[in-house]
């Protein structure tokens, strides 16, 4: 590519040196011409006065030698015409056999006092001359150059101009092929730059070689390319996010649909079974109907957690943030939750923090967080067991940790990863029947991160498991309305 560049280039610039060439050649063959033959009227004119003052002094023109010898001393024809236009004398013919030449222009002027001129061919010779005629006592005298001795003498100075300006050009040519050799390796990179970005590599960069239009184009195009390359890693993004929410979506669906199929079709079996007969029977009706319920209480469950769920995935949450006594806050949900420890014989405390805490937070999702976390201990806690709430104030951090601590039966490391992913269980079969829905930790994290915290869990299997998650204590300019990234469960 570099090459043919080259070779345009060169070929160009040699076009245009031509081009100038012959416009020298042109220009100054023609000023060479008119300088020469103006030169040489004059050299005539001044030998032709020369001569005229020797007739005034007695020279005998009319003699054919001495004219002859005149004409051979001044490299001329000369000619002596009377004033009625006869020839008298020519140092190049016969005057028997010349015309009248009167009429002549050169000698028409020459006869009225002035020195006249002309270029014409002889009718005498048939040879193209530069004739010359000056005023003398008797008529006019004329001296004549062949015009083909003038073109010869105009050739010799034309060859020798073209030689110097060919010299004279020897040295454009050479910085012609040196800036020929610059400019095609400079637009070469430009073109496999240009190629590159063609072929979608979009990381390569062009060095920038000068500051010319050249070395603007290289910079621009090297701009180009960042933002084809940012373009593109943007689009790649995208494609993935957008994979990744389409594969959500479907795992989405496909838990969901097997989430409501497990109630629905026990509700629908024990109500068939209820309107085939069993209704009737006292020792079964009871029963099958307490199943009925609480079959429908999992069904309202899952539909109001996925309804949390999606309200703050969809930023319609509504947030009401402020400084909350932390500990006020925990004492309130260990109230609301102690009855139904008691009654799983699970002893429910509460750790004080020892000082006064505050945290910028959402008091209602807060409440949630915790109900969610205790509800989810008291699920894997077996009778005798306990559950620890409390607060944590982290040093040199304006953030304060809470965390729910219990003896219940762990969780594996290698679950640990994906326990906060939507309808994610440990042990799906033991969930199922605790009434879980799979949900609870998944809007626990996203109401933690709603209100600029994280959360994580740490356990030791068959010795409990701890809950950690984090609120700041002052103001982190969240928005009344829940302003989170969506957070995908499988991320």
């Amino acid at each position: 590519m570099t090459g043919k560049i080259f070779y345009k280039l060169i070929g160009a610039v040699l076009c245009l040196l031509l081009v100038a060439l012959a416009a020298v050649d042109y220009l100054a063959t023609r000023v060479v011409e008119s300088t020469y033959q103006e030169t040489l009227e004059r050299e005539l004119s001044d030998k032709g006065a020369m001569l005229a003052l020797g007739l005034a002094q007695g020279l005998n023109l009319r003699d054919g030698n001495i004219v002859g010898a005149f004409a051979g001393k001044t490299r001329s024809r000369l000619t002596l015409i009377a004033r009625d236009g006869r020839v008298l004398s020519d140092s190049g013919a016969s005057t028997g056999q010349m015309v009248n030449h009167r009429e002549r222009p050169e000698i028409d002027a020459a006869l009225a006092g002035r020195v006249g001129s002309a270029r014409r061919k002889s009718s005498t010779l048939g040879v193209d001359f530069l004739y010359v005629a000056v005023p003398v006592a008797d008529g006019a005298l004329r001296l004549a150059v062949p015009l083909a001795e003038i073109q010869g003498q105009v050739d010799a100075i034309r060859r020798r101009m073209l030689a110097a300006t060919a010299l004279a050009f020897l040295p454009a040519i050479l910085i012609a092929l040196w800036f020929a050799r610059v400019i095609a390796r400079r637009l070469g990179a430009i073109i496999d730059y240009a190629a590159q970005l063609a072929r979608g590599n979009f990381h390569a960069r062009l060095k920038r070689t000068g500051t010319d239009e050249l070395g603007l184009l290289e910079i621009k195009l090297s701009e180009t390319g960042e933002k084809l390359e940012g373009m593109f890693q943007e689009l790649e993004r995208e494609h993935a996010e957008l994979e990744k929410v389409e594969r959500v979506r479907k795992d989405f669906v496909i838990n969901v649909s097997h989430e409501l199929r497990t109630p629905l079709a026990s509700i629908q079996g024990y109500t068939e079974t209820l309107l085939d007969g069993a209704l009737d029977d006292p020792n079964h009706n009871v029963c099958f109907l307490q199943i009925i319920r609480q079959n429908t209480e999992r069904l309202a469950n899952l539909t109001a957690d996925l309804l949390t769920l999606s309200r703050v995935e969809l930023k319609q949450l509504k947030f009401s943030f402020a400084s909350y006594n932390v500990d006020r806050l925990l004492e309130d949900m260990v109230e609301s939750m102690s009855p139904l420890a008691f009654r799983k014989n699970i002893k429910l405390t509460r750790v004080e923090s020892g000082g006064l805490v505050e945290a910028f937070c959402d008091s209602e999702a807060v409440n949630q967080v915790l109900s969610n976390l205790v509800d989810n201990a008291l699920k894997y806690t077996p009778a005798g067991g306990e559950i620890t709430v409390g607060t944590r104030i982290l040093s040199g951090l304006p953030t304060i940790e809470v965390f729910v601590r219990d003896t219940g039966i762990g969780i594996p490391a290698d679950e640990l990863p994906r326990l906060f992913e939507r309808f994610y269980r440990v042990d799906k079969a033991r969930s199922r029947e605790l009434g879980g829905t799979g949900l609870g930790l998944s809007i626990v994290k996203h109401l933690v991160r709603a209100q600029g915290g994280d959360v994580r869990v740490e356990s030791v299997l068959g010795k409990g498991s701890t809950f950690i998650f984090t609120l700041p204590v002052e103001d982190l300019g969240m928005s009344e309305d829940s302003d989170i990234r969506t957070q995908l469960t499988n991320s």
